[in-house]
């Protein structure tokens, strides 16, 4: 089995008596979109950006692409995409400069014009930078993080700022990626977002990963009670059980044909999130 993309073991950062960082360990497979999930000030961005390479760490381990980030040189950088959260660079130039320009950097880029069509700039392409709003700019740093056909692209709040039709291409466009085997490190306050993306995600909190798992068995929601409301001749009813068919099955006897307004819900992920992080915290 192929090393993992992203390996770290005991990650630390502090800032003056802050613990950014307190102790990470973190596997990410390759070809898998990994979602960090976490509050602000978790430590989501600082794990990232030394993962990137563009912040050192106090302690710990950390192997990306089978190099130390630290350490690693201009081949290895090549090798990774980064979209961070905010950028404002080259404001004066046009999308279509400015992709050019980016896929210079790199020795296998792909078609300059192909990656703003699939980023959904084309009608844009000859507006400069600094006229983009917030979504279409945050659609030309996607561009510049995808350009050079990285092993691994990170992904730092990618969709902040998109309406929910944009949102939603964007989303094809990464599963897209992935299944072209590009592995994605994804970080977002958005859970529908990580549910629709992520193969596993990791809940970040106070500095460490307090769960790894996939999106449906993230702190045992698949286990969880379920939820059964319908109307029967009282008004509305409901019943929390963990054997949901069997409740069905004698429920579904005491009808004449369908269950009025009948509905089955477990946990959302929102909700095992909302409890582990107040846990952690």
């Amino acid at each position: 089995m192929a090393d993992p993309a992203i390996r770290v073991r005991g990650l630390r950062k502090q800032y003056g008596g802050t613990v950014a960082v307190a102790s990470v360990d973190l596997d990410v497979e390759r070809g898998e979109i990994f979602a960090l999930l976490g509050p602000n000030g978790a430590g989501k961005t600082t794990t990232t950006e030394i993962l990137e390479g563009f912040r050192d760490r106090d302690a710990g381990e950390a192997a990306v692409l089978g190099e130390d980030p630290g350490r690693a040189g201009s081949r290895w950088r090549a090798r990774i995409g980064v979209v961070l959260q905010e950028s404002k660079d080259l404001p004066e130039l046009t999308v279509r400069d400015i992709v050019h320009h980016f896929a210079l950097y790199y020795p296998d880029a792909r078609d300059p014009e192909e990656v703003v069509e699939a980023v959904g700039l084309t009608a844009k392409q000859h507006m400069r930078a600094a006229q983009l709003s917030g979504g279409q700019r945050r659609r030309l740093d996607v561009a510049l993080g995808i350009i050079g056909r990285p092993e691994l692209l990170f992904l730092d709040e990618p969709t902040t700022g998109f309406d929910p039709e944009v949102r939603r291409r964007f989303w094809e466009l990464i599963a897209g990626l992935r299944a072209e085997g590009t592995t994605i490190l994804l970080t977002t306050h958005y859970l529908d977002e990580a549910e629709a993306l992520a193969d596993r995600v990791g809940v970040i909190s106070a500095g460490r990963v307090v769960e790894v798992s996939t999106p449906e068995r993230l702190g045992g929601r698949h286990l969880a009670p379920a939820e059964i409301r319908w109307v029967g001749p009282n008004g509305p009813q409901r019943l929390r059980t963990p054997e949901p068919t069997r409740a069905l099955t004698e429920l579904a006897s005491s009808f004449e044909g369908e269950i009025p307004e009948l509905t089955v819900t477990r946990p959302s992920l929102e909700d095992v999130y909302l409890s582990m992080i107040g846990e952690a915290v």
